[in-house]
């Protein structure tokens, strides 16, 4: 029997709420031939279900999560193209030549040594209390080289905008009888370029920058680093007379021991708390005649800046070098496996009757905090007073400045 359904034209009860209609469905699909079957329905629908709140925030939380992941993406993609991407590297010495002068600033003094002879005019840029700063200062006070200091404002840094290498220190160093500036950067390659020009009588200084070459990398981070190779060596024409190849080893060993450990400790003692890092800076002020060469605001703003964030550095400083929980001991330690080292070797100096590259470097990064209250308990709770002391006196008499007598103008 076929299938029909006969759908009757519906109405609506009296209250308008109910809509009926009457199908008549075949026995097919029942087995129900001829039965009526009323169905109702309400004539006013009831809205959609709300989703849930939970359901509302699983979306939130996987939009986020999708959001994340491009951003990761995007991020490490970023990554894999710096570290991936080849940087070119410059040969030659041409790295440290400046393609024009630097802009002209009024030193804060200038050192001038009659018996400096090199013809080299040499600039010191400069933080006066910086540890690698005051190295620097003390190999060219031991030696005699006359040179001009600019002071750089730590905060503002205006001195140094002018150049792409803005880490102090730096020397600007005019060649004589010519157009040559160059640019000597970091303090180890600074000693060592300089010391390597005063062994030398037959080397010049834009001769001797090439056998210090910058490479210039992306970490594992992206992040571009750069490193000078040979820092730490010396370059000989010969070998030098008086020194065995175990003492030359030997002062190297020291000069990195100082780079990499030694100065490490300093910032956690001098910024100990917040009362010695106001105390630092104000000494550092003093020391450097920030009230001179700064604006009231500027010197101000160097001094309580400075102040706070070098006393969390320092705290970061004190985990990341895994000092001791009171970093005064960790300071004395260091102090006296120098002093021991001194000691077994029987002398005046690291270097024997004269200091060397090694007493300079320890001698220096110390003058940095020799107004704090770091250093007066150092001298309480070690022996390095004695040492200092006759550094102290050999760097201020020039007790080097033979060297730069002889060197004549063979830069």
């Amino acid at each position: 029997m076929s299938v029909y359904v006969k759908r009757l034209f519906p109405y609506f009860s009296r209250n308008g709420s109910v809509l009926c209609r009457n199908i008549k469905v075949g026995s097919e699909r029942y087995g129900l031939e001829g039965q009526s079957v009323l169905r109702c329905a309400a004539t006013v629908k009831s809205p959609p279900p709300k989703p849930s709140s939970w359901r509302r925030y699983g979306k939130l939380v996987g939009m986020g999560f999708g959001v994340g992941a491009l951003a990761t993406g995007v991020y490490m993609y970023d990554i894999y193209k710096r570290v991936t991407t080849p940087i070119a590297n410059p040969s030659e010495g041409g790295e440290y030549v400046l393609r024009e002068a630097p802009p002209s600033f009024t030193p804060s003094r200038r050192i001038q040594v009659p018996t400096d002879t090199t013809g080299l005019k040499i600039t010191l840029f400069q933080y006066q209390t910086c540890p690698f700063c005051c190295k620097v200062r003390a190999f060219l006070d031991y030696f005699g080289f006359s040179y001009d200091v600019i002071e750089v404002n730590s905060v503002t840094r205006t001195q140094t905008r002018w150049t792409d290498y803005r880490k102090v220190p730096f020397l600007v160093v005019q060649i004589p009888n010519t157009d040559v500036i160059l640019q000597l950067k970091d303090s180890t390659m600074i000693i060592s370029v300089l010391q390597s020009f005063l062994d030398n009588n037959t080397s010049n200084l834009p001769d001797l920058v090439k056998c210090y070459p910058t490479m210039v990398y992306t970490d594992e981070e992206g992040e571009k680093r750069i490193e000078i190779m040979n820092r730490y060596f010396l370059m000989y024409g010969q070998h030098p007379s008086g020194r065995t190849k175990e003492d030359i080893v030997e002062e190297r060993k020291w000069r990195k021991w100082v780079d990499d450990v030694f100065v490490h400790v300093l910032s956690p003692n001098v910024y100990r708390t917040t009362k010695e890092a106001f105390q630092a800076f104000e000494w550092f002020s003093k020391v450097g005649d920030w009230e001179e060469h700064f604006a009231t605001w500027e010197r101000l703003l160097v001094v309580y800046v400075g102040a706070v964030a070098m006393f969390l550095i320092g705290k970061n400083l004190k985990r990341r070098h895994q000092l001791k929980d009171d970093v005064r001991c960790s300071f004395y330690e260091e102090t006296n496996v120098w002093l021991k080292a001194l000691k077994k070797k029987g002398t005046k100096f690291m270097g024997g009757d004269q200091p060397n590259l090694s007493d300079l470097a320890v001698y220096g990064i110390l003058t940095a905090v020799e107004g704090c209250d770091a250093f007066q308990d150092l001298k309480n709770n070690t022996k390095i007073t004695p040492w200092f002391e006759r550094m102290k006196e050999v760097v201020i008499q020039h007790g080097g400045a033979t060297s730069t007598g002889e060197k004549g103008s063979a830069a």
